[in-house]
């Protein structure tokens, strides 16, 4: 007699794979692994709400942080009752501080942290969608070519004037730079109806350096002697541009991204296992895995259109919060979110006040911690293979 084969997208059929993935040794090549993961998130729920809890803690401090320092000092006690009487309303706090303190603050630092951490949010859950989806560690946002595509989108719009609608031209064709460099990498990597991981990132790398190279002809052609200079300081991100107005979008973005992550948590957590045991408890993994690519390049789309190329934040974060919480999908992608926001608003703290009065690209910042983590990543994994022959 053959056992019954299990129910398609049965949630009992997903805990029991991922019970045997905790038990077993993961498959030869992957990379992602969710014993030591699963391992790290010791304590259960109450040491999860901890995490979660010294996260939430972590990320109101950067915030904090943000809203102190900077070309001018605003004292931290001052910082918070200007934020109380914001969200309260005035009277909560007596207003004993300067009138140009509100205004730093209400007006110029809280909409930079509050779109940095949007930014650094969106960043490291698609980070660890993408590295999922693809079952490589190494991977991250910009591996589809969609930030190399949306910089080429706003390049074109500052090469040839087209800001019709103001600042809003540059986000719109940054978006649509990114969306049109995601259909391109897709019709590359599908051959014969059939498209793979590897496949797919090798296609994103090359279209990465085709449009590398366009943006660096458009920019070196154009006559504005300015332009190189305001695509290389946009080019590796930063957020001196942030205004209350631009936050509804990536907002809204990250809440319908991560919503539709967190629902489709059990079948990207059935991904870790491999497309045949995926494909064995009726999962459509071409489609998911192209529905899920859609969604990372576009939340990785808006967040470029709003502060510009910002690396390796959806690289490093999601090893972190693996290793805190486990690689279950349904506790990581919060944890991520977090973390990540957190990251960058510390990221842009130090890129303007390391040489203040003068402010420095946060993608310097956030490559000078990234680069020797990937670097360290390498190297383990190398290990880790010469070590199994």
């Amino acid at each position: 007699m053959h056992a019954p084969a299990p129910k398609r997208d049965d949630p009992d059929s997903h805990e029991a794979l991922l019970a045997v993935l905790q038990s077993a040794p993961p498959a030869r090549g992957a990379s992602l692994r969710p014993v030591a993961s699963a391992r790290a998130a010791s304590g259960g729920s109450s040491g999860y709400a901890l995490v979660i809890l010294l996260m939430v803690g972590l990320l109101l401090g950067m915030a904090i942080a943000g809203l102190m320092f900077g070309s001018v000092h605003i004292p931290g006690g001052t910082a918070v009752a200007i934020l109380a009487n914001l969200v309260a309303g005035d009277g909560l706090v007596e207003p004993d501080w300067r009138a140009v303190y509100e205004t730093i603050v209400v007006q110029t630092r809280m909409p930079r942290v509050v779109l940095a951490a949007l930014v650094g949010a969106s960043l490291g859950v698609t980070g660890m969608t993408i590295q999922s989806i693809v079952r490589n560690p190494l991977a991250g946002p910009s591996i589809l070519g969609v930030s190399s595509g949306a910089a080429t989108g706003a390049v074109v719009v500052m090469r040839w004037g087209l800001l019709g609608l103001g600042v809003f031209t540059l986000h719109i064709s940054a978006f649509l730079g990114g969306l049109v460099t995601l259909f391109a990498v897709f019709w590359v990597a599908r051959t014969g109806g059939h498209m793979t991981p590897t496949r797919l990132v090798l296609a994103g790398v090359a279209m990465s350096a085709i449009l590398s190279a366009l943006t660096s002809l458009i920019v070196l052609t154009s006559p504005d002697p300015q332009l190189a200079s305001r695509v290389l300081f946009w080019t590796l991100g930063g957020f001196g541009t942030a205004q209350w107005k631009l936050i509804p979008i990536p907002l809204v973005a990250l809440a319908l991204g991560l919503g539709v992550m967190l629902v489709q948590a059990r079948r990207l957590n059935l991904l870790m296992a491999g497309d045949e045991s995926a494909v064995a408890l009726g999962l459509n993994v071409q489609r998911f895995r192209q529905s899920m690519f859609v969604l990372a390049a576009a939340l990785t789309g808006i967040t470029v259109a709003v502060s510009g190329v910002i690396g390796f934040v959806g690289l490093i974060m999601p090893h972190i919060v693996r290793f805190l919480v486990g690689a279950d999908h349904r506790r990581a992608l919060p944890a991520v979110a977090l973390l990540g926001a957190s990251f960058t608003i510390g990221a842009d703290l130090v890129a303007r006040t390391v040489i203040a009065p003068l402010e420095l690209p946060v993608g310097i910042v956030t490559a000078l911690v990234g680069g020797p983590f990937f670097i360290w990543l390498l190297r383990r994994d190398a290990r880790a293979l010469g070590g199994a022959r």
